[in-house]
């Protein structure tokens, strides 16, 4: 991977982020208040999902941050940012409620937001670098947290997030949507049950290529930061690079500094999927094989294009991670030709298999109807939501695991308990990525406060 010198830039040093139960105690709110909930992160994902907590007539959105005031850059090349978000916001509640409403928050510095006593959760649709932090800092204050999926740009980020849930009993639900999507569930449940017999072989199919949802693929030059964008921010931890369209909005995703490609930008869905349905949502692969890889070939992303990774579990079964399946989605395969495939709006079996149906006494999954809501309803009950942060940590290791095999274009054996690749000091070292000052200090300590 790419090595920069850490620079240390002119940014204010963090406030003190004030530990406080939300206003029902223990992460709890009481049924008689509304979820009084926050937006980090105002581009493509960020943008939709608040409309989504707005329609649930227990959310009230009090409060938006993005260091993007307005741009283009996002999805098919669209404006999004702060200021634009903020005025959906109060259209909406404008028309909702018959009058002006002007009560809505708006900060460029996510650290303002979780320091507000009154506020009761949070949902993070920031760049992957930056969930870790913001994430850490939001348990710590109390504050429930929807984070967008990849959890982590990183393994050790990623335990660290699942072990600052854990330690300040924080709600936290991960954007992995297609749990509560019941031909997913469906699919995990026959899987679950037996109904396959012994799965040997999980294929993901995930897409290829680095895709232009920006518009902005020819635009890699450095240029001026724009008006209202504070970029150095928006780099926050990762190393210092000269600005350019290409590098930011929603194509941040081709870039290792900031995330991790298609294959981790999927791994909180079809790999999630997969690890579902197989029940190894607190382990992993211990084997890592990648079969081919082609790298992008631009001036700032830097991904893989095209790639097949195969890994093996001690449960006995194979996961194929591969941009060439064919589909898009999973398919599960056991005994005597039996599979069951899923994606996005499908969902077929083998010949065997499609009159098999699940009984009152087979095993049933965490049934959500609506990702949304079943976070807010464990905001209310203080359950454990479908996709909590441990489980979304194990799928999208798998993505970071992938990776480094790429890089390193060799197999890997891999201790899914102790988190480290076996006898391999190099591959070791590029579990973590270093971050720049002040983050990297910032980081440190909201680490080791989880010891």
């Amino acid at each position: 991977m790419k090595q920069s010198a850490l620079v240390t830039t002119g940014m204010l040093v963090a406030p003190t982020i004030i530990p406080a139960q939300t206003r029902g105690g223990n992460n709890r709110v009481a049924p008689s208040d509304k979820v009084r909930l926050a937006l980090i992160g105002c581009g493509n994902q960020g943008s939709g999902d608040i409309r989504r907590f707005m329609t649930d007539e227990r959310v009230q959105v009090v409060a938006l941050c993005d260091v993007n005031k307005e741009g283009p850059g996002y999805w098919d090349g669209t404006v999004r940012g702060l200021d634009v978000v903020a005025k959906w916001v109060n259209d909406f509640y404008t028309e909702k409620n018959g009058k002006p409403f002007s009560g809505l928050r708006l900060e460029e510095d996510f650290r303002e937001i979780l320091n507000m006593r009154d506020l009761d959760a949070v949902e993070i649709a920031t760049p992957d670098h930056w969930h870790s932090i913001i994430a850490i800092m939001a348990a710590k204050a109390g504050k429930a947290i929807y984070c967008q999926k990849p959890i982590s740009l990183t393994i050790p980020e990623g335990r660290a997030m699942s072990n600052a849930v854990k330690k300040y009993k924080v709600t936290f639900q991960t954007g992995s949507q297609q749990r509560s999507d019941n031909r997913f569930r469906m699919a995990c449940e026959m899987v679950r049950n037996g109904k396959l017999g012994k799965v040997h072989t999980v294929t993901v199919g995930l897409p290829e290529g680095t895709p232009d949802f920006g518009r902005n693929i020819d635009q890699s030059g450095p240029v001026h930061v724009p008006q209202g964008f504070n970029y150095d921010f928006w780099l926050g931890p990762a190393f210092e690079a000269p600005f350019c369209p290409a590098r930011v909005g929603c194509n941040f995703r081709w870039n290792f500094d900031y995330s991790g490609g298609q294959i981790t930008d999927w791994s909180g869905h079809h790999p999630d999927i997969a690890q579902w349905g197989m029940n190894t949502e607190h382990t992993g692969p211990v084997k890592i094989n990648p079969v081919f890889v082609a790298w992008a070939k631009h001036p700032v992303w830097n991904t893989a294009t095209h790639y097949q990774i195969e890994t093996e579990f001690r449960e006995g079964f194979k996961m194929i991670l591969t941009s060439a399946a064919g589909f898009s989605g999973v398919q599960f395969n056991g005994e005597d030709g039996r599979w069951v495939r899923v994606g996005r709006g499908n969902y077929t079996t083998s010949e065997n298999l499609k009159d098999v149906t699940l009984t009152d006494r087979d095993i049933k999954l965490y049934n959500s109807e609506n990702h949304f809501r079943n976070f807010i309803d464990c905001v209310y009950s203080g359950e454990e939501p479908i996709v909590p942060a441990e489980a979304a940590h194990r799928s999208t290791s798998i993505a970071h695991l992938a990776n480094i095999a790429m890089i390193l274009n060799r197999e890997l054996e891999w201790d899914p308990k102790a988190e480290l690749f076996l006898n391999d000091t190099f591959a070791n070292a590029l579990l973590d990525r270093p971050m720049r000052e002040p983050w990297a200090s910032v980081y440190k300590k909201l680490v080791a406060e989880l010891l």
